[in-house]
């Protein structure tokens, strides 16, 4: 199977810049609602990493002694990360997939000069998997 079923496109995906700031990262993340977020570069579209609230709560914490009015200009890319989201290139197996959604909440996917042209997400693969036991089920009764 195709990993690009799965896909959802960088035009209907939410994501940041690495020139972005920590308040606008931080605005992108609450009105959405998310806990982590894709970050991309501004010039080439490859993707950098990712960015989670915790990082960024981490990094408030330990520079900004919980003001974050003083944070409001500092650049995305120079909050530490704990972890980023492995990226998969389009022509990867689903099992690749797979391994990833169990650590990860989405997957970026890359093309083959690493820009980034969309997400799988967790929730996806875990409804394709649920309704293909489904059937399964359905054909074994």
């Amino acid at each position: 199977m195709n990993i690009l079923f799965f896909l959802t496109p960088k035009s209907e995906v939410d994501y940041v810049y690495d020139n972005d700031t920590l308040w606008q990262t931080l605005e992108k993340m609450e009105h959405n609602k998310y806990t982590a977020i894709p970050i991309i570069n501004h010039e080439d579209g490859t993707y950098v990493g990712t960015i989670t609230e915790g990082d960024l709560l981490w990094d408030v914490k330990e520079r900004y002694e919980m003001n974050l009015s003083a944070a409001e200009d500092r650049p995305i890319l120079n909050i530490k990360r704990k972890k980023d989201n492995e990226p998969i290139e389009a022509d990867a197996d689903v099992e690749d997939i797979i391994s990833k959604v169990m650590n990860q909440n989405f997957v970026p996917v890359i093309d083959d000069s690493e820009c980034f042209i969309g997400i799988i997400t967790r929730k996806d693969v875990m409804l394709y998997l649920t309704r293909k036991c489904a059937l399964n089920e359905l054909a074994f009764a």
